[in-house]
């Protein structure tokens, strides 16, 4: 069992990595911010997943700024999209909901949600998938 627990990590993280690189690159211009899930215990991406984008303000309070679903790939390449003067410097965080996802498949979930925060500077482009199983997740700066 343990075994089958480390391949499929090695898996999912190798099937990410190559994933990432030519996916993010299909909206880099229009958005600046993408992500995806891929579920490391099936080596499958994770369609329909409720993604909530959250921006901290100055007060340390947090507001919404986006909600969207996975796509039948597991992604979603339309967070924040580039318009001529307006910037998105500032601190996100992206809420993976995850328990609908594993209930759907007759499981439960030691994660209700997976949270992951982080900076956007400047006008590049930021992808921030999730790896994912039952009992563990992963998350890297995508490319």
């Amino acid at each position: 069992m343990k075994a089958s627990i480390i391949k499929a990590a090695a898996l999912g993280s190798v099937l990410a990595m190559t994933a990432t690189a030519s996916y993010a690159a299909g909206d880099q211009d229009k958005y600046q911010l993408s992500s995806h899930i891929l579920d490391i215990s099936t080596g499958k991406p994770a369609p329909d997943v409720n993604v909530r984008l959250m921006m901290q303000e100055k007060s340390g309070s947090w507001k919404l700024v986006n909600t969207q679903k996975t796509d039948a790939n597991g992604r979603i390449g339309t967070f924040l999209p580039n318009e001529a003067g307006v910037a998105h410097d500032g601190t996100y965080k992206l809420i993976f909901e995850t328990t609908p996802y594993f209930q759907n498949q007759g499981l439960k979930s030691f994660y209700p949600y997976v949270e992951v925060n982080f900076n956007v500077e400047g006008e590049k482009h930021y992808h921030v998938p999730i790896t994912l199983s039952a009992y563990g997740y992963s998350t890297y700066r995508g490319s």
